[in-house]
């Protein structure tokens, strides 16, 4: 049975190593001793119903990035935002940054995320916490779904390389998992799909609704969620069984996951530096704030179908607003032309519906 002990300075729930003697959390850096393994608190005795409401909660130490704001641990809305350039290797991408900036700006400004309730990794940031490295991205995932509560909006976004590994349990059609790329991925390995379900999608409970935005390459299955909507140029649409045979359930404890990634598992993305001689975004990331800023937001039949026929669009140009107008520095003209780019974006999800019915909302 997984045990946890809530941390002796920001009282975040930490999953214990079997036998350890203390543990660090890498959200606060507050070391907490186990005196006695016996009363260790089971997830039972340190449920998320015994988690102080947000007014009688003590003030986090935590910072959440380089403004130094406050974190509120279990607020309503929070948000993980990762975007990794490789600056320096030969792995260099030139969007990923961009692509976290243009996000969290979406968050904050679109859907009235606070600020203080969203934790960035960039290789910008002074915070060595807050560098994309395999185990901070671990760390600010496990502080992701801690906690979480009815009514909860949870959003990842990811902006890197992703790739394919060979899958040894036959949990996966093609016989491949796949993987996202932190920083150190080439001493430390990357975080496999199978990791990225256990850690943010199996543990969320009834009423928690999370959104994962990857844009990566064989990034279509990257939560590896049940569910993935097989989308016809045509807008028609079918819900393919992802569900492994083995029978492991991959789905959540009750809650809501839904995924827009920023192609198949067998396709390659691309930044706009492959269209454009300045400063990039990941193309995926692009046509997912321009479906918002375009007024096709209202349902994630309208956001996919808006996402893909930009991508594959020739000559489709920014639409107005502050978003827009931020990505129009970022991207000449404000256009992805020059043939459009060979990637489809996916939408997975624990479980089915009609995408033209369901409202979309973070």
């Amino acid at each position: 049975m997984m045990m946890l002990v809530d941390c002796s300075g920001c009282r975040t729930a930490l999953q214990l190593p079997p036998g350890a003697k203390s543990i660090l959390c890498a959200i606060c850096h507050t070391v907490t001793p186990i005196a006695d393994p016996r009363s260790i608190p089971t997830p039972s005795q340190s449920s998320y119903g015994s988690i102080p409401s947000p007014a009688n909660r003590p003030p986090s130490p935590i910072h959440a990035g380089p403004t130094g704001g406050q974190l509120s641990l279990h607020g309503r809305k929070r948000a993980v935002v990762v975007g990794i350039s490789y600056r320096y290797s030969r792995h260099e991408l030139k969007g990923c940054i961009n692509d976290a900036n243009c996000m969290k700006y979406l968050l904050i400004n679109r859907f009235h995320f606070p600020e203080s309730s969203i934790i960035t990794l960039t290789e910008e940031q002074t915070d060595p916490f807050k560098i994309p490295t395999k185990h901070n991205i671990r760390m600010a995932l496990y502080w992701l779904v801690q906690g979480c509560q009815p009514g909860d909006s949870l959003v990842f976004h990811y902006s890197g390389h992703g790739s394919q590994q060979r899958n040894y349990n036959g949990d996966e059609a093609d016989g491949y998992d796949e993987t996202i790329c932190p920083l150190d991925f080439e001493t430390q390995g990357m975080i496999v799909d199978d990791e990225l379900n256990a850690s943010i999608v199996r543990p969320l409970p009834h009423g928690v609704r999370l959104h994962a935005i990857i844009d990566a390459c064989h990034s279509g299955t990257v939560l590896d969620l049940p569910f993935l909507c097989r989308m016809k140029r045509t807008g028609q649409y079918v819900w393919e069984d992802h569900r492994p045979r083995s029978g492991i359930w991959k789905g959540t404890s009750g809650g809501e996951v839904i995924s827009f990634s920023g192609c198949d598992d067998d396709q390659t993305s691309a930044d706009t530096s492959a269209l454009s001689k300045v400063t990039s975004t990941g193309a995926m990331t692009f046509c997912f704030i321009q479906a918002i800023e375009r007024g096709h937001g209202s349902t994630y039949g309208s956001m996919l179908n808006s996402m893909r026929s930009t991508i594959q669009s020739t000559d489709d140009s920014l639409g107005g607003g502050p978003l827009s107008s931020l990505l129009s520095m970022l991207v000449t003209g404000g256009s992805l032309g020059g043939g459009g780019l060979r990637q489809e974006p996916q939408l997975t999800s624990c479980e089915m519906f009609d995408v033209y019915m369901k409202p979309f909302f973070l």
